[in-house]
């Protein structure tokens, strides 16, 4: 039986999604949110911990730990959405060659324009997407967290206080003990140790209460006495009071945003090497997603009894070879090592030569040639 094509079966019409560039997309789409959700909770844990110890300390609200929770998620969602869809990639088109899917698809005139094309139908929006996120809203939520903690250091003395132990704020210098707290955050049966005028002095009191005013921020004692006095002397002073307040110190230090915090249009104004190196490393997320897809589709053959994870530890060394040549390009444009476009462009050519590279290993370098020229003669 023959079929008859006037115009050739490359040329004929086609719809412009087709039935494999549903299936492959819907594939891919499914594993990578699987894989970026397993990823981003794994990492996000890890640095929530030390979140967590500063809370406990006292050097963070607990009222902002959720808030400080979202803004960790959308940093680290970013960074790795690249090794997300890199490891997705690899798991589909890999499975589609254990299932002899690839084989059909070679079978009914399908090579690896055909691969590329339905990859890259999710691959070109996900970029897009990545893009924006990577220059604005990433450096955002890192500027917000960092606000947050900023804000919630100034006012760390009098918080993280528990009934039932000893709280120590201000390496020494403040000593709280209380022995319950209300639901209304009344503390009562305080005893508090600390330093006025390098003078040391010790309250007992009834109840105390934290109370914002307008000079400032005060913990109110009362019903207590009030000793102050150096240790060794005979000089006391020994006060019984109804009501005292002692002033909070505001801390006012130098605060400084880290590069990851400034906004991209600051970066793209700026001419220092440490502004240069941020808004390249920025860039890497969008560009690393293009290039790891590209190499991912002739990586992923595999024998048919390799099982899918066949090229899984290959991909993993590529991933992590090509973030660490990464950061140490990042280092060396900050300290003008290398020219900023050598940052820029060095690693991603040295990717991009090897997708070419084992896409000539799969289909041969005489085929890769035609290939390109055929592009050329166009």
């Amino acid at each position: 039986m023959e079929s008859y094509w006037p115009q050739g079966y490359k040329t004929g019409r086609r719809p412009l999604v087709t039935v494999l560039d549903k299936l492959i997309v819907k594939d891919l789409l499914t594993t990578l949110v699987s894989v970026w959700v397993v990823i981003v909770v794994i990492i996000v844990s890890r640095k929530f911990i030390k979140i967590l110890e500063l809370a406990i300390d006292g050097q963070v609200a607990n009222e902002t730990l959720l808030t400080i929770l979202g803004l960790k998620t959308i940093v680290a969602s970013v960074t790795f959405l690249p090794a997300a869809l890199f490891m997705s990639v690899l798991m589909v088109l890999g499975r589609m060659y254990r299932d002899q899917e690839m084989s059909a698809i070679s079978s009914a005139g399908g090579g690896s324009a055909t691969i590329y094309r339905s990859v890259f139908l999710l691959v070109f929006p996900l970029g897009v997407l990545a893009s924006l996120l990577s220059l604005y809203v990433s450096p955002w939520a890192a500027e917000k967290m960092e606000l947050i903690i900023q804000k919630d250091g100034e006012s760390a003395d009098v918080r993280g206080i528990t009934a039932g132990r000893f709280s120590e704020y201000s390496q020494g210098e403040l000593v709280f003990y209380v022995e319950t707290i209300g639901a209304d955050k009344v503390m009562h049966k305080v005893f508090v140790q600390h330093r006025q005028h390098g003078i040391p002095s010790i309250i007992n009191a009834d109840s105390a209460i934290i109370k914002d005013m307008p000079d400032g921020r005060f913990v109110v004692f009362r019903n207590g006495r009030r000793i102050q006095g150096q240790p060794g002397t005979l000089n006391y002073v020994i006060e019984a009071f109804v009501d005292y307040g002692v002033r909070m110190e505001d801390k006012v230090a130098a605060f400084a945003f880290p590069r990851e915090a400034v906004a991209s249009q600051v970066l793209w104004q700026s001419a220092l090497a440490r502004d240069v190196a941020e808004l390249q490393r920025r860039w890497t997320v969008p560009v690393g997603m293009m290039l790891l897809s590209f190499l991912a589709v002739p990586l992923a053959q595999i024998s048919p009894r390799g099982g899918v994870y066949g090229n899984m530890l290959v991909g993993f060394l590529i991933y992590f070879s090509y973030g660490n040549l990464a950061s140490v390009s990042q280092s060396w444009v900050t300290t003008a090592v290398i020219p900023p476009w050598l940052g820029l462009m060095g690693v991603n050519v040295l990717l991009l030569l090897t997708g070419v590279v084992l896409l000539a290993r799969l289909y041969g370098w005489q085929w890769l040639f035609l290939k390109i020229t055929e592009k050329v003669a166009r």
